[in-house]
């Protein structure tokens, strides 16, 4: 068999395009995105989904892979694959938000660790929180359903020099405060039960400064705190999941599926 050169960029532009807009949802998707997922994993499954949705894409533009018009095509395609993974990144943001919040304000601001997914030091009250969303995600299948819309866009978002645009960047900014908002009604809750503790031991400590209460009150605002966690877990899976809702109907928006 014999190609030009012509030919055989052309080939090679019908699988990679497809490629780099799935491999960019892989490069930061919550959970897969994490340093303890082996970067040939992400690549070898990238591979896969493309060259299973290959016979279904709609036909290319007749656009030179090397130009600089195929250049800004190749930045449209990590930039659809991207943008979807940082909103759910920003679901996920409300959750160590909220866990941060509820540590410090039980006292274990100091207690941190590496979160594995970020690679920065969060309170240990927040990886718990993280760990348990990302096994909520996997076991109603949020990343299927990532994966699902984005090759979806392939047929609403066709390969090409036109994509995204300034609106939807902007639709993602304002979106983003809800990142905030979400994140302090999950640890609402707990932080008010604890402030109302912390002010009957100061009730207390002016009544009777000699007790010394804060050092008392202290191991019991930790113990309060993790008691209210494990009580109002199921709670805080139902607040994420309407978050995470929210997320993908901004993706659905975004990618106008």
């Amino acid at each position: 068999m014999n190609f030009t050169e012509q030919e055989l960029i052309a080939k090679i532009a019908l699988f990679f395009w497809p490629f780099v807009r799935i491999s960019s949802l892989f490069l930061a998707i919550p959970v897969f995105s994490s340093k303890s997922t082996p970067v040939k994993f992400r690549l070898l499954i990238s591979l896969l989904i493309t060259w299973v949705i290959l016979p279904f894409i709609p036909p290319l533009p007749d656009i030179a892979m090397m130009s600089y018009t195929g250049v800004m095509v190749t930045v449209q395609q990590m930039a659809i694959g991207v943008l979807t993974a940082f909103i759910l990144q920003m679901v996920f943001a409300s959750v160590i938000l909220s866990g941060q919040s509820i540590a410090y304000s039980m006292g274990l601001g100091f207690a941190s660790m590496v979160d594995p997914a970020s690679g920065v030091q969060v309170p240990v009250v927040a990886q718990i929180l993280v760990i348990s969303v990302s096994l909520f995600f996997l076991a109603v299948d949020g990343h299927l359903l990532a994966i699902e819309m984005l090759v979806e866009s392939f047929r609403t978002l066709p390969i090409g020099v036109i994509g995204l645009t300034k609106a939807d960047l902007w639709v993602v900014i304002i979106w983003s405060s809800q990142m905030f908002a979400g994140g302090l009604l999950l640890a609402l809750p707990i932080m008010s039960v604890v402030l109302f503790v912390n002010l009957s031991f100061g009730v207390a400590a002016k009544a009777a400064p000699q007790l010394q209460i804060f050092g008392v009150g202290f191991p019991i605002t930790i113990m309060m705190g993790l008691v209210l966690i494990w009580i109002l877990m199921p709670n805080v899976l139902v607040g994420f999941s309407l978050i995470l809702t929210q997320g993908f109907d901004l993706v659905k928006q975004v990618l106008r599926v």
